[in-house]
């Protein structure tokens, strides 16, 4: 399928190269764990990469390369590899790029198990971690030394939706010769596509926006180089074992073919809400990349093609309010996760980023009362509805 087809396009037939088994429509779950070979020969070519084909599904299956390929196409990389969640892609991906006395350098807020394994897993294998603002360029660069192999972040930013110019951060990285590497999760490519802009591997948890119904987990990694795509399949995911389920696979190209539909509903619905939340006067301040004050705004119209769907904000009297208000909602469902049909709030610094260390919140530019909203593309009215009520209480 050729690169100048339009997003929807890609979205349903990207990565397809002819017709399924039996002519069917929609590609069959290749439900096996191993293949057959039709001689000695045969299987030794393909174990040597001499031939294509397949040998065992923790190395490659029909139904999840179809899924890595049409990723690639949507990512504008070059191949991916599947994995069994986010956090399998993540690890996998920094462990592949890391070795012991190396340093990863990444910026000060991230998802609560990425800290956890930037931060306290990677020491564990001598693997040091700077932690610095990456929305000042001169920290970034300041922080890195001879040792310093990677630079990692998600933009927008979880929770907080910080904005991050992938741009400047890849032409800092390639004076050092250090690897960029980027979350795209809240994005997804229908926003955003930081390949395009020189970044070296691209993650996401695809359980989140790529699915699209909270029922599968999975992750992916995407690169516009297949040589290391190759290495990161067969050297780390394979070993590791982290592969994604042939069902989920087939589940995430079924997210996938309304992708651009959701993502256009779930961005408009957000648009709404956190203008009637800025103008609501329990809300102390809301984070949102399309509100024009939002510090990073000018950044994200530059680099990205919308905004997204998830904010987060602050209730004016701290902590104890943001509790009753997250308590009352009705419609809106208190849950981790993000990307899914329905509205999803939650307070992270007690449930996605509790393994920060209380103390030193702030130092991460986080605090124990913002709560995070995923907004749904439920009716928007019935969500603003449901926000205003929970916040009358």
């Amino acid at each position: 399928m050729g690169k100048d087809y339009g997003f929807d396009t890609l979205s349903i037939h990207g990565g397809a190269e002819k017709n399924h088994p039996k002519n069917a429509l929609n590609p069959p779950i290749f439900m096996t764990s191993t293949y057959v070979f039709d001689d000695v020969k045969d299987a030794e070519d393909i174990m040597n990469f001499e031939k294509q084909g397949f040998i065992y599904t923790r190395g490659n299956n029909p139904t999840l390369q179809l899924f890595e390929k049409r990723m690639a196409a949507l990512e504008e990389g070059e191949d991916a590899v599947a994995f069994a969640s986010g956090m399998a892609a993540i690890s996998s991906v920094l462990f592949s790029l890391l070795s012991p006395k190396d340093n990863v350098v990444v910026h000060k807020t991230l998802y609560g198990s990425s800290f956890t394994v930037t931060h306290k897993l990677l020491p564990k294998y001598h693997i040091d971690c700077k932690s610095v603002d990456f929305t000042e360029p001169k920290a970034v660069e300041g922080a890195i030394d001879k040792n310093t192999k990677v630079l990692y972040f998600e933009t927008p930013a979880n929770p907080n939706l910080a904005i991050i110019d992938i741009q400047q951060i890849v032409r800092i990285a390639k004076t050092y010769g250090v690897k960029v590497v980027v979350d795209n999760t809240f994005a997804t490519p229908y926003f955003q596509r930081p390949l395009a802009f020189g970044a070296d591997v691209v993650v996401h948890s695809a359980t989140k926006y790529i699915c699209g119904h909270g029922d599968a987990l999975g992750g992916v990694a995407v690169s516009k180089d297949a040589d290391y795509i190759k290495k990161l399949k067969f050297d780390y995911m394979c070993e590791f074992g982290g592969v994604m389920s042939p069902f989920n696979a087939w589940l995430m190209l079924r997210g996938l073919k309304t992708l651009g539909l959701r993502m256009r509903q779930h961005e408009a619905n957000a648009m709404a809400i956190a203008e009637f939340l800025k103008s609501h006067d329990s809300i102390e301040e809301v984070f949102y990349p399309g509100l024009a004050d939002f510090r990073g705004h000018e950044l994200a119209k530059r680099q990205m093609d919308g905004f997204g769907a998830v904010m987060s904000f602050e209730v004016k009297g701290g902590l104890k309010a943001a509790k009753r208000f997250i308590n009352s909602v009705k419609l809106a469902k208190i849950a981790v996760s993000l990307g899914d049909c329905e509205t999803l709030i939650e307070l992270p610094a007690a449930m996605t980023h509790a393994g920060y260390p209380k103390a030193r919140l702030q130092e991460f530019d986080l605090t124990d009362s913002i709560v995070r909203l995923s907004v749904g593309i439920e009716n928007v009215k019935d969500i603003i509805e449901d926000l205003d009520n929970a916040l009358k209480v």
